[in-house]
């Protein structure tokens, strides 16, 4: 892996319970990975696990911290390091007076007055809210940008948008020698593995 941040079989836990069981992972510039566990098991350790690597932050880069209480442990314990080193600060958060939104250079805040779960104990509505906001700021952020259908579709060549855009007529016609070309007398037992071998060169040279 050579990534902006590379993480090969990370184990920890707390004690004898054990949260990473050989975890690795490459992220690379602009790219964002979840990592997700039973209960939400596995953020603060994988986080206190990296820490060392937080000093690769520069005040070129923006971090965008999402927390409903703006409390969390293992966001709160990396806001000082942060500060230091100018990173840019967005917090996405429903307490706006929480650690989280008050460290913040921009605070968006998503309140709530309750949680889906009937226990109004599980992350539900709060998580839903931030997700609906995280959709509005990468939409803006396309339109401010100019991001085409194009460039989408050459970030995500193996997807649907990617071939509808990126496929063209050529990347399937046959042309020249590979056209299979058999005489009005031949036979069909004969003409179809002709036809047949035709499109077997046709389909690797797609993957190639």
């Amino acid at each position: 892996m050579s990534g902006w941040l590379d993480l090969e079989e990370v184990t920890g836990g707390y004690g004898s319970s054990q949260v990473l069981f050989g975890v690795s992972f490459s992220v690379d510039p602009g790219e964002v990975v979840t990592l997700m566990g039973r209960n939400g098991m596995g953020k603060t350790t994988t986080v206190r696990s990296i820490h060392g690597d937080l000093g690769m932050f520069t005040k070129e880069d923006v971090v965008i911290a999402l927390s409903n209480s703006g409390e969390s442990n293992e966001v709160v314990t990396i806001l000082p390091l942060l500060k230091r080193k100018g990173v840019t600060l967005i917090s996405i958060t429903s307490k706006p007076k929480s650690a989280l939104a008050s460290s913040a250079d921009v605070s968006l805040v998503t309140p709530i007055e309750r949680e889906a779960c009937p226990l109004n104990l599980a992350p539900t509505s709060s998580t839903t809210a931030q997700l609906v906001l995280g959709d509005a700021i990468a939409t803006a952020l396309l339109e401010a940008r100019g991001f085409s259908a194009e460039d989408f579709a050459f970030s995500h060549p193996g997807g649907a948008l990617g071939r509808r855009l990126l496929l063209k007529v050529s990347d399937l016609m046959h042309s020249g020698d590979e056209v299979p070309y058999v005489s009005p007398n031949t036979p069909i037992q004969e003409a179809l593995p002709k036809q047949l071998e035709s499109l077997h060169h046709k389909f690797h040279h797609l993957m190639d």
